[in-house]
């Protein structure tokens, strides 16, 4: 069963417009970033939604802004799907009137944008922070609730018994042509993509005739007494704010002691340097030595009397990156002074960054190695006002808070969206966003990087130094033996690098997932900074 033929080319047409002129309008302005995320524009619910709230909480600076967007945008997509419903209605199914359409599509993107609006938050604090935990966090959902919410757009009682098998396959099948989509638009250049978006939406309306069809002349349906429906919805809203929870204990270097091999074993006689290792966020420290004494832990909490890091607890992770970098400072200093050593840096995750940012704020004194373990890439590309400000995100930052306040109250360590930490990354985005791996002078540096980080970084150029990349999680290639080796190899002089053919690749398809960048002329906060913004220009290291 199908539309006829006419009703076909009207559906094909409708749905390929909106990508191809949202795709014209990024590649006009020249937002390259962004690119891939034109297909989705006309993708069966909830990706359209989705699309919809990352582009909102993203680009509005003011309460009325969010709040005019969000009735705009919930208003059009309730008539774009209806519109789209209707021509792909198959023949020999009764139709319901275009009236009730409208209605049922309107209250299915009020509902979308209820549910998804949590996880389209995680995705810009992902932007914000660079992590790649929120990003596969808040993909999740939309499979499981893509099924229930096609099917409401079609029928009456929707919210009852399970959604069937082909409706699940049509809308996670969608869910693959949006991915690939956006890695070809994001791998091509010019103008051509605004035809690549345009066939996109082609395809999507063909979805559109399959999901249709699956949800209006369904098989039996499983569990047909049973409300599905609103407890997957109920659900997914917990999930928000679980996942949160969840994100926050695998971040950074972890709850608890950290100590990789570098701290546990005696470095080797060729290694000239005094290394001082810095943990990632939520790490803590007892103050048990290293096993050799040229190691030292950095010390979130500072340096005693006699110049020696004191222990931390979590809780002293969260000063800023600034701050962070002073006390780095001190203790560089007490090290070489002990040691007689040039000093080397070893960093994971917001070590990583402190590292980089003692290195671009601060003289560099010794120091002349820096090794970063799953650094922050582009990190900044988002942006929310501290309370009782406005600004871009303001809507965004309120509700993360609120995630965040509900997801932090079992925990001991609280971790929340305007922590020193964050606020750092926001307000210097610039630099983090554009420098975070160039290239320092009179100092080596390499960036060893798990292949989850790919989708962590938008498409085109993300570092200038030497790379070390293998298959892992955030955090996930300390420890390693092999990789333990390269540390002590590149701490040695020798050449060190290795990157991995398929982190282009990855790149791009986690384009059409991020969530869009903020261009930095936007924001008076960065607007004033000299540099380059790799969103419009597909590079790093850039000037202005």
């Amino acid at each position: 069963m199908g539309p006829t033929r006419g009703r076909l080319v009207g559906l094909l047409g409708l749905a390929a417009l909106p990508p191809a002129l949202e795709e014209a309008l990024l590649v006009g302005v020249g937002l390259h970033a962004a690119r891939g995320l034109a297909p989705q524009a006309t993708a069966v619910w909830p990706y359209d939604s989705y699309h919809d709230l990352r582009w909102l909480l993203v680009y509005h600076d003011s309460w009325g802004m969010f709040l005019l967007g969000l009735l705009l945008l919930t208003v059009l997509r309730g008539v774009l799907s209806a519109g789209l419903t209707a021509l792909a209605w198959p023949d020999g199914v009764p139709r319901p009137s275009w009236g009730w359409l409208v209605r049922r599509n309107l209250e299915v993107a009020v509902l979308a944008a209820a549910v998804i609006s949590p996880w389209a938050a995680l995705s810009v604090a992902f932007s914000a922070v660079a992590l790649s935990w929120y990003l596969f966090a808040s993909l999740g959902p939309m499979l499981v609730l893509a099924p229930f919410l096609v099917r409401a757009g079609v029928v009456a009682r929707w919210w009852k018994g399970l959604p069937p098998i082909e409706l699940l396959g049509w809308a996670s099948l969608n869910f693959v042509v949006l991915t690939l989509a956006g890695a070809v638009i994001s791998g091509a250049s010019g103008w051509w993509t605004v035809v690549l978006a345009g066939l996109a939406g082609v395809v999507n309306g063909l979805l559109w005739q399959r999901t249709v069809a699956a949800a209006a002349a369904p098989a039996r349906l499983r569990w047909a007494r049973v409300p599905v429906a609103p407890i997957a919805f109920v659900l997914a809203l917990a999930g928000a704010v679980w996942a949160q929870a969840a994100i926050g204990f695998a971040s950074g270097g972890g709850r608890g002691e950290w100590r990789p091999p570098i701290l546990t074993e005696r470095l080797p006689d060729r290694v000239p340097h005094a290394v001082i290792v810095l943990g990632g966020h939520n790490s803590s420290w007892d103050g048990s030595p290293s096993a050799d004494p040229r190691v030292e832990r950095f010390s979130y909490q500072g340096l005693d009397a006699r110049g020696r890091p004191l222990p931390y607890p979590p809780e002293a992770t969260h000063r800023s990156l600034d701050s962070s970098a002073s006390l780095l400072a001190d203790q560089i200093d007490a090290v070489h002074r002990r040691t007689g050593r040039p000093v080397a840096l070893f960093g994971q995750s917001e070590g990583s960054m402190v590292a980089r940012t003692y290195l671009e704020r601060l003289p560099r004194g010794p120091v002349n190695a820096v090794v970063m373990f799953s650094p922050l890439v582009q990190a900044g590309r988002a942006y929310y006002p501290p309370p009782g400000h406005s600004g871009w995100g303001v809507a965004t930052g309120w509700q993360l808070r609120a995630m965040f306040w509900l997801a932090a109250l079992p925990q001991t360590v609280k971790d929340e969206p305007d922590s020193p930490f964050v606020r750092s990354v926001l307000i210097n985005a610039p630099f983090y966003r554009n420098r975070t791996l160039c290239p320092v002078a009179g100092v080596r540096m390499i960036a060893f990087m798990p292949t989850v980080s790919a989708a962590e970084a938008p498409p085109g150029e993300y570092s200038r130094v030497p790379v070390y990349q293998q298959p892992a999680l955030h955090g996930g290639l300390v420890g390693e033996r092999a990789v333990e080796d390269r540390v002590v190899a590149f701490l040695a002089g020798e050449p060190v690098e290795m990157p991995r053919g398929e982190y282009g690749l990855l790149q791009r398809l986690g384009a059409a997932w991020q969530a869009p960048p903020l261009a930095l002329a936007l924001n008076p906060i960065w607007s004033a900074t000299r540099e380059g913004d790799p969103a419009m220009t597909g590079r790093v290291c850039e000037a202005r």
